[in-house]
């Protein structure tokens, strides 16, 4: 590369938009939008930028002997696993923000980095501003880490936030989230727990050098969150928010779901609200470490693809050192979980497989029960968790020691 980095951008929605607008903003960064591949070359833009830098042909920027890095911001996961694909093929670097690309296809990306010998940059895939795929990379780069924790969702966290924090019902929360751009028009991949799945998929790459395939990993949403979740959790005094964890469990072992979990007063993830991220990493030696910023919106993604982008003006690549660790620890989801399951026709403590029952609530409007489950127990029995009836919420207790 030159003194310039000379950028072909995939993608100007939302996030793409935003990367014009801080590239424009950063001279210290010395990069330029050469060209822009979008789907639509008619699709009105909030953000103008000049006519000459769009094409609607994937060629066009990665047959241009002058683009130096391809920055790829689409919303398709198939389509940008083949642009990463092919660029990486041709040696070209990139940053992407496709978290569902990555996690579905992380270990074959490693792989044509490694043949290619170029980078693959995507710290924006993981919780907006938050630097938390480098500092796991470089800082905490060792064997002493135990756990990552946090909300990884900034769209699901705003609905929590305004049902807990403002009295507001579940639907005019979501509405409110769609109508200010933080949930899309089927809010799907946010509400149900997939964006935080294939989050702590690339975290735990990054934390513990391990792959697990999403399909293996239990993650359950909050869209069926009902009037009687909320007030249970008022009179118990904590809050509902959706959690991703991975986090050792001894015997060279480790866990990881994604779920809602009662939170009590005091814990660092309590007070994270609106559409901001909140990451607790624990270790062997140095206790917990809090990371807090905005996972949500247009810039704060964006300030994260720069920061790759300024990062390869120092040629910086992941090394992903703890996949060469010769003790590394294995998936295992043979761990006990102590839940709270609200329930209305679906008859669940005759369904589901507890090995204990703490409390148990019946009444016309909604039933629930708090009991003792194997997490195997709950993979198995996902078909019985998706009925519209059911909520199903992590007390924490197995994991107190963690938290």
């Amino acid at each position: 590369m030159d003194n310039k980095i000379r950028i072909g951008l995939f993608g100007f929605g939302v996030v793409g938009q935003g990367i014009y607008q801080v590239v424009s903003k950063a001279p210290n960064a010395h990069a330029e939008i050469r060209r822009i591949c979008v789907r639509n070359l008619a699709k009105p833009r909030s953000v103008e930028a000049p006519g000459e830098l769009f094409t609607d042909r994937v060629a066009d920027i990665l047959d241009d002997p002058g683009i130096d890095l391809i920055v790829e911001v689409i919303d398709n996961a198939d389509a940008s696993y083949k642009i990463v694909c092919d660029a990486l093929r041709r040696g070209i670097p990139v940053v992407s923000g496709n978290k569902a690309m990555i996690a579905r296809h992380l270990p074959e990306l490693i792989a044509l980095q490694q043949e290619h010998d170029t980078a693959l940059l995507y710290d924006a895939s993981s919780c907006g501003s938050i630097p938390v795929i480098r500092n796991l990379e470089e800082y905490y780069d060792n064997d002493l880490l135990l756990e990552v924790k946090g909300i990884l969702n900034g769209s699901s966290n705003y609905i929590l936030s305004r049902v807990f924090d403002h009295g507001e019902d579940y639907a005019s929360a979501l509405a409110k989230a769609q109508a200010l751009g933080f949930a899309e028009s089927d809010p799907t991949f946010d509400i149900e727990g997939y964006d935080s799945l294939f989050k702590l998929v690339i975290i735990t790459m990054h934390a513990l050098g391990v792959y697990v395939r999403p399909e293996d990993i239990f993650t359950f949403g909050i869209s069926s969150i009902h009037d009687s979740d909320i007030r249970y959790a008022r009179e118990k005094g904590v809050k509902i928010k959706l959690v991703a964890q991975v986090a050792k469990v001894g015997n060279g072992r480790f866990t990881m779901f994604v779920m809602p979990e009662f939170v009590r007063p005091g814990k660092y993830i309590y007070s994270v609200d609106d559409e901001y991220n909140g990451v607790v990493i624990r270790g062997e030696c140095y206790d917990r470490q809090f990371m807090f910023g905005k996972g949500a919106g247009s810039l704060p993604t964006a300030s994260s693809i720069l920061s790759d982008i300024m990062a390869r003006r120092h040629d910086y690549r992941y090394e992903y050192k703890k996949m060469h660790y010769i003790d590394r620890p294995v998936y295992t989801t043979d761990i006990p979980l102590r839940i709270y399951v609200r329930y209305s026709s679906t008859p669940i403590p005759d369904l589901l497989p507890f090995t204990a029952i703490h409390e148990q609530y019946l009444s016309a409007e909604s039933c629930y029960v708090i009991g003792d489950i194997n997490l195997a127990d709950l993979i198995a029995h996902r078909h019985i968790l998706s009925a519209l009836d059911v909520f199903v919420v992590n007390t924490s207790s197995f994991f107190e020691h963690l938290d």
